[in-house]
């Protein structure tokens, strides 16, 4: 490979990369004590109220969407953890 088509590759990454890292500011409003009680939780949650917004957008960009709601569903669910495997006639008793 020639050092120029290395180069045009590399830089072209970068700029793919760049792009999906890039945010944009938006200014919301909200009662004062509001805003208040949400940094609190999110400090909290060892977290910020910035990227607490950013996950809930997500999540409402993709409501209603099957496999982002079973995603979703399968993450907030994932401590629970089964303590016996039922054999089939088990299951199938009444």
């Amino acid at each position: 490979m020639i050092l120029s088509e290395f180069h045009t590759k590399l830089v072209y990454t970068l700029i793919v990369i760049r792009r999906y890292i890039m945010l944009k500011n938006i200014t919301l409003s909200a009662e004062d004590e509001l805003i208040k009680k949400a940094r609190q939780k999110a400090q909290q949650q060892r977290t910020t109220l910035n990227a607490t917004f950013r996950e809930w957008l997500k999540q409402y960009v993709n409501a209603g969407t099957d496999s982002s709601e079973y995603e979703s569903l399968m993450k907030s669910l994932s401590y629970a953890q089964p303590e016996k495997v039922f054999t089939r006639e088990e299951r199938n008793e009444r």
